[in-house]
């Protein structure tokens, strides 16, 4: 967990609107420590005794709360501590505290959603693993009703009053679950190491959550308070109204526009019908409507609906509209969001034919299943469909406003090409001549001027951003570079497939981050192994990786990714500090706090935007 300053019980910055403070105490700036080892915070207290007093401890302070909006990690550590400083109890129960709190915090929420629409989530090692019958599925344990260990028990009754039971920890099922609009609410069950990564990857995706800590790690022994599951889990009082705001419906929203409005936001032209789509003359519309509709997880789409909201009130944060049923949003707005996915679509699809990239969201790459030709061909007219989709905003806002749009996205393009012109320019060059600059100019021109576009296409149609011009695009620099060095830290602590793709690319040459923080760093002997390992060309690229990843270690390279990405991450809250507008200073917030979440200097996996978007306290 995150170090924070324990100045109050709700950080000036999390105060609603109503809340009677002055403003230069609603815009204090955010502040961060460096991350440290948490193992000694994670102890559960031995007895029963003992843990339910800092239940109800944990009750009382919880009562004193603002919900009005959700809390990051470090403001959970925060009240963790004062709690455990009333209580006059040893930090090593932190994480046990801040996990109650955060209960508290959701449980009248929490309870006030339907069972059917309602998750149970229980870890695999509380089944005997001997003797157990179940077997993994895509969609975790398949749990037998055989009634031979506590799993079984709360299975049957969750699925008796209409709760999604999913037993596994960690199943891609769960997101796709919550972002599709079928669950509004997240009972589980974990240890506090996997709590800590998920409360770690930030709550303020608003989906109310209550976890049930077990009483240790150890994933072949352990327990824990059966009571606590059942307080909660037959329980149903219903609220008016949610009381906690949340981003979770302009999450659905988002993906609404490719799973359910698609069609009629952009109607097929000529493969209306099944034997139109089998026409050689619909097959390029058949394609890129299909890569265009699937796979992704519509971040940036996000983003501009997020924006118009902001500078419209806010009011979409507020909205009881959480079960994916819509939220109104213009219909312009709307296709502008479609419009700024189609462009990524196009760049990703151009970018495999240059990488030959297999795979792309599970599926195989366009030029691989079809032929570089024909993608090549897809990526062009996705283009085209994204400029079509932004004019024909100008039947509902003016002109001008759809002028600056097509404007910000043709400067974005443009940038992006410049970006990965100069990625593939840097192959002909000398290994050691890149430089930290060279590569942080190119992940600035590749990655940030889609952040810049989707952020400033939101604001736009909602009106004038005249006072914004300088902050759209200095804001997602710092996203931007932010996220590309994160993505490369995540490549080198993530499996074994991403450590090998990250030392591919470094061993093709491709300028990171990595690269040129090596180079710069290494003393002359240093740099004669990395030369030497770059030259090894008759040596397997599993081993000549590993020689790799020992380099950057003695060179400090990670740790010198790790401040860039903090330099990156203070400054981006900076500017989201100057900003007046609360609502849009909130969104700013949130996508610091999602695009350049904290990554675990453990090894644990950095998350990429998406996931840490919907993390959940349970879901690990």
């Amino acid at each position: 967990m995150s170090i924070a300053p324990s100045e109050s019980r709700q950080s000036a910055s999390m105060l609603p609107d109503s809340s009677p403070v002055d403003e230069s105490a609603k815009k204090q700036p955010r502040k961060r420590k460096r991350r440290k080892s948490t193992s000694h915070l994670k102890l559960v207290p031995e007895t029963l005794s003992e843990r339910e007093r800092i239940k109800a401890a944990a009750e009382q302070f919880a009562e004193s709360l603002d919900r009005a909006q959700p809390f990051d990690s470090a403001q959970l550590e925060t009240w963790g501590r004062e709690l455990l400083e009333e209580l006059e109890l040893p930090e090593k129960f932190l994480g046990f505290a801040a996990v109650l709190i955060g209960n508290f915090f959701w449980k009248r929420q929490f309870l006030a959603v339907p069972f059917e629409r309602r998750m149970l989530l229980l870890p695999h090692c509380l089944k005997h693993a001997e003797g157990c019958p179940a077997e993994y599925d895509e969609f975790g344990l398949d749990c037998e009703k055989c009634g031979a260990c506590s799993i079984a028990d709360y299975k049957v009754r969750a699925e008796q009053l209409g709760y999604k039971v999913l037993v596994a920890e960690g199943s891609p099922v769960v997101l796709k679950i919550i972002v599709g609009g079928h669950v509004d609410g997240i009972l589980g069950v974990a240890c506090l190491n996997v709590l800590e990564k998920a409360i770690d990857k930030v709550l303020i995706a608003g989906v109310p959550s209550y976890a049930i800590p077990l009483h240790s790690g150890d994933c072949k022994n352990t327990s824990l308070d059966e009571s606590w599951v059942w307080d909660v889990l037959e329980k149903y009082e219903p609220l008016p109204e949610p009381l906690t705001s949340s981003y979770l419906p302009l999450i659905r929203e988002s993906n609404r526009l490719f799973e359910q409005d698609f069609e009629r936001l952009l109607p097929p032209v000529r493969s209306q019908s099944s034997d139109q789509a089998l026409t050689p003359l619909a097959k390029t519309e058949e394609i890129a409507y299909d890569w265009l509709a699937r796979g992704g997880k519509r971040f940036r789409p996000f983003i501009t609906l997020a924006a118009y909201d902001a500078m419209t009130g806010g009011e979409s944060l507020k909205s009881t509209q959480r079960n994916g049923d819509g939220l109104g949003m213009p219909d312009s707005v709307c296709r502008v969001a479609m419009a700024i996915e189609a462009f990524h679509k196009a760049s990703l699809v151009h970018d495999d034919i240059q990488d030959d990239d297999l795979f792309r969201y599970g599926r195989e790459t366009l030029h691989r299943k079809h032929d570089p030709g024909t993608a090549i061909n897809v990526g062009d007219y996705l283009i085209g469909i994204g400029y079509q989709l932004v004019n024909s905003a100008r039947s509902e806002v003016s002109a001008e406003i759809t002028c600056d749009v097509l404007d910000r996205m043709a400067a974005a393009h443009i940038k992006l090409c410049d970006g990965q012109g100069a990625e593939m320019a840097w192959h002909e060059q000398a290994t050691e001549s890149i430089t930290l600059l060279d590569v942080l100019q190119i992940y600035a021109l590749k990655t940030s001027p889609a952040f810049e576009a989707a952020l400033y296409a939101g604001m736009r149609m909602a009106g004038d951003v005249s006072g914004y011009e300088e902050m759209i695009p200095s804001f997602s620099r710092q996203l931007g570079v932010g996220f590309q060095v994160l993505n490369d830290l995540k490549d080198w602590r993530g499996d074994a497939n991403n450590k090998l793709v990250a030392g591919q690319d470094m061993l093709a040459g491709r300028p990171t981050v990595m690269l040129a923080l090596a180079f710069q760093s290494a003393d002359d002997e240093q740099r004669q192994r990395l030369l030497d390992v770059f030259s090894a060309t008759d040596v397997e690229d599993e081993i000549r990786m590993e020689r790799l990843k020992g380099l950057l270690v003695d060179c400090g390279v990670f740790d010198q990714a790790e401040l860039l990405v903090e330099k990156a991450r203070v400054r981006a809250e900076s500017l989201a500090d100057d900003v007046e507008v609360e609502p849009l200073r909130r969104l700013l917030y949130f996508l610091v706090d999602t695009v350049l979440a904290d990554e675990d200097q453990a090894g644990i996996p950095v998350p990429t935007p998406e996931d840490v978007l919907l993390s959940l306290p349970v879901a690990q």
